[in-house]
C-alpha cells in the first residue's frame, strides 16, 4: 500500500493528453492520415492551394493507393484561419475508392474567405 500511495504522490499538476503529438500534427499539417490502416495504404503525392478571386481557398489533393488491392477511404478538408484554428468550414466526409496502386485527385473549396490554410484528413471507410 505504501508503494501505491507514493506513486500517486509523485505526480503534480495536470496530466498531458494521451497522444499530444498526434493532435499537434493535426493542428499544423496540411495532410493527415487518421488511423493505422490509412497510414499503411494511402499517401498524398501532391497538394495544391489556390486563392479564388472572391477570396475563397481551393485545395486540390492527389491521393495515391500504396497497395496492390482496391481500397475505400473517407476524405475531409478542414479550412482554418491563419493561426490554425477551424473557421467552422469543414467539408463532409467523402467516400473515395482507389484502385490498385491508383491515384485520384480531389478538390475542396472553402465556403467563405476566412480560410488561410487547411488540413486534408484521410481515414479508413466506416
Amino acid at each position: 500500500a505504501t508503494g501505491l500511495l507514493s506513486g500517486c504522490a509523485s505526480h503534480q499538476g495536470a496530466y498531458a493528453p494521451a497522444d499530444s503529438s498526434r493532435s499537434s500534427q493535426e493542428m499544423t499539417a496540411k495532410f493527415v492520415l487518421m488511423d493505422p490502416g490509412a497510414q499503411r495504404s494511402v499517401t498524398s503525392s501532391g497538394l495544391q492551394e489556390t486563392h479564388l478571386e472572391d477570396g475563397r481557398l481551393k485545395v486540390s489533393c492527389v491521393l495515391q493507393n500504396r497497395e496492390n488491392r482496391r481500397i475505400q477511404v473517407q476524405v475531409q478538408c478542414v479550412f482554418k484561419d491563419a493561426q490554425g484554428f477551424s473557421t467552422g468550414d469543414e467539408t463532409p466526409w467523402e467516400n473515395v475508392i482507389l484502385t490498385e496502386n491508383g491515384m485520384e485527385t480531389l478538390n475542396f473549396t472553402s465556403l467563405n474567405n476566412k480560410a488561410a490554410t487547411y488540413t486534408v484528413r484521410v481515414r479508413q471507410a466506416r
